[in-house]
Order: structure tokens, then C-alpha cells, then sequence
């Protein structure tokens, strides 16, 4: 797939800065041509919360790629998280999730409080949820006195920038179906997966089973917006009044809209997630052989996950920014995006040489 950067440091026409960041692809800026739709989109007066041409265009250009789902516009991941989980649980019952999944670690208890279910988290070896790890936690089903297991919630790509492959998720859809649950996606970076795994949304969706789904955008090139994919629309039925109660009803949904027609078109979504997944392979192997280096992850999307001597972390946060993902161990997260130049990458990648090397 074609690259929207250069090596000079200009991706789409912008300049990126000195210093490029490491540390989250919500640092990257807006691509054009979101900017250019929000321009094109803001021409007159429309009618409010997503009953307008935008609107009813996204939903038709979803399902031509995704197949017959069900399409709610939201303002972000947590948003999407939030609500798709609420439109598919009681109180009473419960998430089972990995004990890295965003939903468990990064949003602060929102699914907990919102949807008033229980997350029940477990050790997922790559981030990975897999059958045989579900499968023990299945206990008490039918038992008033437990919650009740009803979703398994996955992050595709997962929080240490690994892919599930199609027959992963095919078999956790069947796991699910023979135990009455369903399989939810926390989609932040959907395209990211799909670039690696060379594939469309409807593979994604409907190809392998998966219920509910997010498609996200923000860290994709978008101002803000998040899409929830319902693959069967029954399941649907109360989400316009669960959006409305969880806040992310956006009363001007045209620009959201817009905006998420923008990175569909001409596979824009799969292009930038392409490049971000190109440049992290880079960055990768620029650092391979850097002395007390150790990337500790496979890189199969726009992640790099690297061990470090503890020394040597501060200096090189002083030059770019970027997270600590365990303190303790010296493990830290380098994430590339959508205007990830590789010059960029290389700048970077002589820092860490530089600094560990000393």
C-alpha cells in the first residue's frame, strides 16, 4: 500500500515536527484530508444529531464493507467501549477481558460504573485471549449468588501491538456461541490489525463472528470520532437511548461523519495504518542489536514494545516523548502513526543507539 510520508519529514503536505513523538498515535495531528471534509461538511445548515446526508452516507458506505451492521457514530474509544458494552449487558453480568485490555486498565472504571457489570480480567500471554484461557472462568453459570459471564471483550490490535489472526477470532466467536456469549472488539486500532492482516471490515466483522465492534478513528488521522459496528442490528435495539445517556449523542454528528467518510475513502483508513505499521517494523529494526535492547513483542502493527537499561529511559524521554509501560522491568512502548516520517524513525532510532551505547 502507498505511504503518505517521506523520508524528508513531510507527510500530506505537513511538516512534522523537530522532535517527533513516540509516545501515543493521539499525538499526531489531523490528516488533511479529514480537515478537508470538516471544511466541505461545514457549508450551510443540516439537520442535528446524525440525521443528516453525512450521516445516512456513512452508514451505507459501511455496510457496503462491512456488510449488514448496525452504525452509531461516537466522539471516542472510551464512548465506543462504554456504550457498545452497555447495549449488550444486565448489572448481573459480566466482561470477561484480558488483565491488559484497555477497558480494564485505561478508562478509568467507566464500563464498570456505566453498564453497572463486572470486568473479569485474566493473564493473556501477548495480550491474547484464547478458548482454553476463557473457558476455567465459566463458573457459578445459572448461580444467583455470581455475576454472569455474557461478553468476552477483545482489543484488536491488542495493548502490546499484537494481531489476532482471522482463525483466532473465528474460534473465540465459536467459543462464545457455544456458551452464549457474545464477542465484543474494542476497535481504537482496527485498521492497524486489518493492514497487518490484509483484510476488510467485513472479514473483521461478520467473516469471523464478532457482535459488536468499534472502528476507530482518532488514532487513525481523525479530529475525534469512533464508529460502533453492531454485525446482527437486534442487538442495537436500545443504543440510540444508551448513545444519548452516555453522552456521545454529537448534536453536530455531520463533521463526525464526514470526517470518518474521509478516512474510507480510496482505503485511507488502511493506508495510514499501513504506514504506522511500516515505520514501527523500521523503528524496530534501526534499534535491533542496540547494546541492552530487547524488544520483548512482536511488532505486527504500529507498536513497538522494548526493554531498556533503566538508565538510559529519562535522556531519551528529554529528546521525544514517549510511555513507560512497566517501571519495574524497564519496559517502554513506542508507538508510530499515521505521520510517522522515517526520518523520523531514524532520528530516533540513532538517539536510542546514542544513549545506550554511551
Amino acid at each position: 500500500m502507498a505511504s503518505d510520508a517521506t523520508a524528508s519529514g513531510t507527510v500530506g503536505g505537513v511538516r512534522t515536527t523537530a522532535a517527533a513523538s513516540f509516545a501515543s498515535d493521539n499525538y499526531a495531528g489531523i490528516h488533511p484530508a479529514a480537515l478537508e471534509a470538516i471544511a466541505r461538511a461545514n457549508a450551510g445548515h443540516a439537520t442535528a444529531y446524525g440525521n443528516d446526508p453525512w450521516s445516512a452516507e456513512l452508514e451505507e458506505r459501511f455496510r457496503e464493507l462491512a456488510g449488514d451492521v448496525a452504525v452509531f457514530p461516537v466522539f471516542n474509544g472510551t464512548g465506543a467501549n462504554v456504550t457498545s458494552l452497555a447495549a449488550l449487558l444486565q448489572p448481573h453480568e459480566a466482561v470477561i477481558c484480558s488483565e491488559i485490555a484497555h477497558i480494564n486498565v485505561d478508562e478509568c472504571g467507566a464500563p464498570e460504573r456505566f453498564t453497572g457489570a463486572k470486568l473479569i480480567d485474566l493473564p493473556a500471554p501477548g495480550g491474547k485471549l484464547t478458548p482454553e484461557l476463557i473457558e476455567p472462568r465459566l463458573t457459578g453459570v445459572g448461580d444467583e449468588h455470581r455475576v454472569q459471564p455474557r461478553v468476552v471483550s477483545v482489543t484488536q490490535s491488542t495493548e502490546v501491538g499484537t494481531v489476532y489472526t482471522l482463525d483466532e477470532l473465528a474460534a473465540l466467536s465459536a467459543f462464545c456461541r457455544r456458551h452464549r456469549l457474545l464477542l465484543h472488539v474494542d476497535g481504537a486500532r482496527i485498521a492497524n490489525a486489518a493492514a497487518t492482516l490484509e483484510c476488510g471490515l467485513r472479514e473483521l466483522v461478520g467473516g469471523v463472528g464478532v457482535d459488536v465492534m468499534s472502528f476507530g478513528g482518532t488514532k487513525n488521522g481523525l479530529l475525534g470520532g469512533e464508529a460502533v459496528l453492531f454485525a446482527d442490528p437486534s442487538l442495537a435495539r436500545n443504543f440510540l437511548f444508551i448513545r444519548k445517556q452516555a453522552m456521545q449523542l454529537n448534536s453536530k454528528m455531520r463533521f463526525a461523519s464526514a470526517q470518518l467518510l474521509a478516512l474510507l475513502e480510496g482505503d485511507l483508513w488502511l493506508r495510514n495504518a499501513s504506514h504506522a505499521n511500516a515505520m514501527a517494523r523500521r523503528l524496530r529494526d534501526r534499534v535491533a542489536g542496540a547494546a541492552g535492547v530487547e524488544v520483548i513483542h512482536p511488532v505486527e502493527a504500529n507498536a513497538v514494545f522494548a526493554r531498556l537499561p533503566a538508565a538510559a529511559i529519562e535522556p531519551l524521554q528529554e529528546r521525544h516523548p514517549f510511555y513507560v509501560w512497566d517501571a519495574v522491568e524497564s519496559v517502554v512502548r513506542w508507538m508510530c502513526a499515521w505521520d510517522t516520517a522515517e526520518a523520523d524513525v531514524d532520528e530516533f532510532a540513532a538517539s536510542v543507539r546514542e544513549v545506550v551505547e554511551r
